[in-house]
């Protein structure tokens, strides 16, 4: 059972109802916990799964029958994905219109149907209730950061005190990551970690193949380094977001979204691994970082610069609360 941490900061009226609706996977209903937990909500959650033929119509279709999505409604509806967006048309229309109704991402139908639409900048969506940020909404707090550095202070005590984040991906559908591409990666981590003196923390993703992974150990075995697998090693065990506390630096590979602007909260140097592959999406959002100099491309060297964390959450968040206001104002 996931465990809210509502901001102290109310931003919604004392008693607000939430229902955050996503077809379960984890990239979407962390978004959505993220602004959730940013008003001040602890939400529940709706999970969707409609059958065929309605998963084929999403999210342009009808939305089968689902018990859990039934009166009474919600305060706010937080949606979040292709397969949500059906229901989340569905509870405006049975509502007579009373539910705040938020989307995050991009709806891939009109945004007037909704009270609020979040979308990336690189979706290059636009609309008079469209707001977009560089970076996408997550669970990762200043506060959050702290507590976990120092909860795993004495997992990494044995590391050199510089202390080098690595936070690895692996191949999806835009994306190749062999374990070619993990060698030469592991040679560079290596050569960076024995010419800085610094410690390495590595976390793996459920998308990082064994293979790699054994290529990783490896090569790093001479040098300070942590490895946390994310395929054999126990999830209470998983020290993100602790090692984004610790790092003097963080390394991430370019294949997700969410990971790199996870990073970018910290505010410390952030690098980018660029794998081959990609998407013009990728290519817009990693540039923007760059443009902004907010992350550079991981070319084995090590500098460090500044810049105002990206806190998209609160930006998010405090876009909802104000059109959720001027809403039931108008009502």
């Amino acid at each position: 059972m996931t465990e809210f941490q509502p901001s102290p900061s109310q931003q919604l009226p004392h008693g607000t109802s939430c229902w955050i609706v996503t077809n379960g996977m984890a990239g979407f209903e962390m978004q959505a916990i993220g602004v959730a937990e940013a008003l001040g909500l602890s939400p529940e959650l709706k999970h969707v799964a409609p059958p065929a033929p309605y998963k084929w119509m999403a999210p342009w279709g009808p939305a089968a029958a689902n018990e859990s999505i039934a009166a009474p409604w919600p305060d706010l509806v937080i949606a979040s994905g292709r397969q949500a967006i059906p229901y989340a048309r569905k509870i405006n229309r049975a509502s007579g219109g009373k539910v705040f109704v938020a989307i995050l991402q991009n709806p891939k139908v009109s945004p007037s149907h909704f009270d609020l639409v979040w979308a990336p900048e690189h979706d290059q969506l636009t609309g008079p209730n469209v707001i977009s940020t560089l970076t996408a909404p997550n669970r990762i707090t200043p506060e959050k950061l702290a507590k976990a550095a120092d909860e795993l202070s004495q997992r990494y005590a044995t590391l050199p005190p510089k202390k080098i984040a690595v936070v690895l991906g692996g191949p999806n559908k835009v994306y190749r990551f062999s374990s070619a591409d993990m060698a030469n990666l592991a040679k560079a981590l290596k050569e960076l970690a024995e010419r800085e003196n610094a410690g390495l923390m590595v976390t793996t993703s459920r998308r990082t193949n064994a293979e790699a992974t054994a290529v990783l150990r490896e090569e790093l075995r001479s040098v300070p380094h942590d490895i946390y697998d994310a395929l054999s090693d126990a999830p209470e065990d998983n020290p993100y977001p602790g090692l984004l506390g610790l790092a003097d630096a963080i390394i991430v590979t370019c294949d997700s979204h969410n990971m790199v602007g996870e990073a970018t909260v910290t505010g410390k140097p952030v690098y980018v691994v660029e794998l081959e592959g990609g998407s013009a999406k990728f290519r817009r959002f990693l540039d923007a970082l760059y443009v902004n100099n907010v992350a550079r491309q991981f070319d084995g060297l090590l500098e460090t610069w500044s810049y105002a964390p990206l806190n998209a959450t609160q930006e998010i968040a405090a876009a909802i609360a104000a059109a959720y206001s001027c809403k039931n104002k108008s009502d």
